[in-house]
């Protein structure tokens, strides 16, 4: 069994969405001053890699914490798109190679391969994006979420957001973001576990994100 973690660092140099303020660290006890160490974090629900609820953009649709537990564990395959170019659109005939996989699997998660652009000015850059086949795809096989090594589902030029609202206004889907290690999973099934934090009236979260490949799924 191989245990690989998809989630980045949380740091306050650390990129985010251009307009959100970026996360502070501060140092609230000391071991000097307190005897103990405590910190406190201030960030925006949508920092680092993070999940999107249904509520982010629709008023009265599911947060994160209405959502059940299993919502948030299932199999998952990695769909390889590093052969696009930038700005480029992954088509459904791309997602389909993977058959049967991207029929069964519970997540589809998207490896561009942009997540070696993390920290620099490249990451907010012209990313492929999946095209409105994609998201129909998701919805009509009744997916839990989907998953991405770029900044957004849609492209960063977008602000209307289309692909966000075509898949969140379904009212149970998942967008995960800014993953990274996606290439160490290989082509097979495995189980995702994308446990956000849990706050009430959760519109997005910070999540943890974890791929766990046995050996039989990554055959």
């Amino acid at each position: 069994m191989r245990i690989i973690d998809l989630t980045h660092l949380i740091t306050e140099d650390m990129p985010v969405y251009p307009g959100t303020e970026p996360p502070k660290l501060q140092e609230a006890n000391t071991y000097a001053r307190d005897g103990f160490k405590e910190t406190k974090l201030e960030m925006f629900s949508h920092t680092g890699t993070h999940m999107d609820a249904p509520a982010h953009l629709f008023y009265g649709h599911a947060t994160l914490d209405a959502l059940p537990i299993e919502q948030f564990i299932g199999s998952a395959v990695v769909i390889d798109c590093t052969g696009f170019k930038e700005g480029e659109r992954i088509s459904l005939k791309h997602v389909l190679k993977t058959q049967p996989l991207a029929s069964s699997a519970d997540f589809l998660l998207f490896y561009t391969g942009w997540d070696r652009f993390w920290g620099t000015d490249a990451y907010f850059g012209d990313y492929p994006t999946v095209a409105e086949d994609v998201i129909d795809f998701v919805v009509k096989s009744g997916k839990k979420g989907i998953g991405f090594d770029v900044i957004g589902l849609d492209a960063i030029s977008d602000g209307e957001l289309p692909l966000h609202k075509r898949l969140l206004s379904q009212g149970k889907f998942l967008i995960i973001e800014n993953l990274r290690n996606l290439s160490r999973i290989g082509d097979g099934l495995f189980t995702l576990y994308a446990l956000p934090l849990n706050y009430i009236n959760a519109d997005g979260a910070p999540t943890r994100v974890v791929a766990v490949c046995h050996e039989e799924e990554s055959l």
